[in-house]
């Protein structure tokens, strides 16, 4: 008997439709010889399942089931979760499919949460040694002290909220002036705002997932923005040259590759995540690895970067869905 997989998308962010786009990618690679699947759209407390007839079905949320066009009562064994923002990257979705006890594709409630809030997981994995931007965190309600911020991180620097994604809400700040203005954008995607040095190199993505056999570190994109840094425009409307894999030395990927396995393993990370990287020079001309940020749920379309990462890998999207759906699910 086939199982059932829900692809969860939508969510209450500004990240909504870019969730829905990567739920159809999702959708079409999952392998039909082994599941039924359904894309469920969320939008606050109102949960929709589309149907093949092209009709919507109300999902109920206590116990997670809907009836198909025939009024037959379906019931998900498997969420693939691919909510981008809230609530599916920082913890809410995960700990109502825990409490459910469905098996989902992401990292758990503690590791979605952790991830969300940028600063908090900088300072943790700076625990671990891993290299980050100097940064200053404000609260809700905490005035932006302009002097004091630029002296801690320095002009240029990025002004983004800390719970949030595909650069929504982000200012590339280059005047003490700019950065009252730029905290107030921030604010309207998150309470919280990070204030970041900037750093200055070759900035990379290196996806990772976890099969039964282990962790798979895939080959790494060069990110080349033709906007002045990786915004919106440069994600999703063509304003970017993505290379995989990156142009980097043999030693500096090796090095890149084996960080991304060490934080996953060091996260307790599960299905597929993205560390995106800055590389830098030190003053005797040598690589350095400075981790930006982790996306727990990364975007599936077929121009998305796991995607192409996939494919130079010699692999194929249906084969790692069934790995990352298998790791918690028993599959036949």
């Amino acid at each position: 008997m086939k199982k059932i997989i829900a692809v969860i998308a939508g969510g209450d962010s500004s990240e909504h439709d870019v969730s829905m786009r990567s739920a159809a990618g999702i959708s079409s690679w999952l392998d039909r010889d082994k599941f039924d699947v359904y894309v469920i759209e969320t939008r606050g407390a109102e949960w929709l399942a589309h149907l093949p007839n092209g009709t919507m079905s109300k999902v109920f949320l206590h116990n997670f089931s809907f009836k198909d066009e025939w009024g037959k009562d379906i019931k998900p064994d498997y969420a693939y979760i691919t909510v981008h923002g809230t609530p599916g990257e920082n913890g809410i979705l995960q700990g109502y499919f825990d409490l459910l006890q469905i098996p989902y594709s992401t990292c758990s409630l503690l590791v979605e949460a952790m991830t969300f809030d940028k600063f908090t997981l900088n300072q943790y994995l700076k625990g671990f040694g891993v290299r980050v931007a100097e940064s200053v965190l404000l609260r809700k309600n905490m005035e932006a002290d302009a002097e004091a911020i630029v002296q801690k991180v320095g002009l240029p620097c990025f002004i983004k909220p800390n719970a949030g994604g595909s650069s929504f809400g982000v200012t590339k700040c280059k005047a003490v002036g700019d950065v009252a203005e730029a905290v107030e954008k921030a604010r309207e995607e998150s309470d919280d705002v990070l204030i970041e040095s900037m750093l200055t190199g070759v900035e990379i993505s290196n996806g990772v997932y976890r099969s039964k056999d282990g962790v798979h570190v895939l080959p790494i994109t060069e990110v080349v923005p033709k906007t002045e840094f990786f915004d919106y425009d440069a994600k999703y409307n063509g304003m970017v040259e993505e290379i995989t894999p990156a142009r980097l030395s043999d030693e500096t990927t090796a090095r890149i590759k084996k960080l991304t396995g060490a934080i996953y393993d060091i996260l307790g990370a599960s299905g597929i995540i993205r560390v995106d990287y800055i590389i830098s020079k030190n003053d005797n001309g040598d690589d350095v690895i400075n981790m930006l940020e982790i996306n727990t749920t990364p975007g599936m379309t077929a121009t998305s970067f796991i995607p192409q990462q996939v494919r130079a890998e010699g692999l194929e999207m249906k084969d790692v869905l069934n790995d990352v759906i298998a790791e918690k699910l028993s599959l036949d």
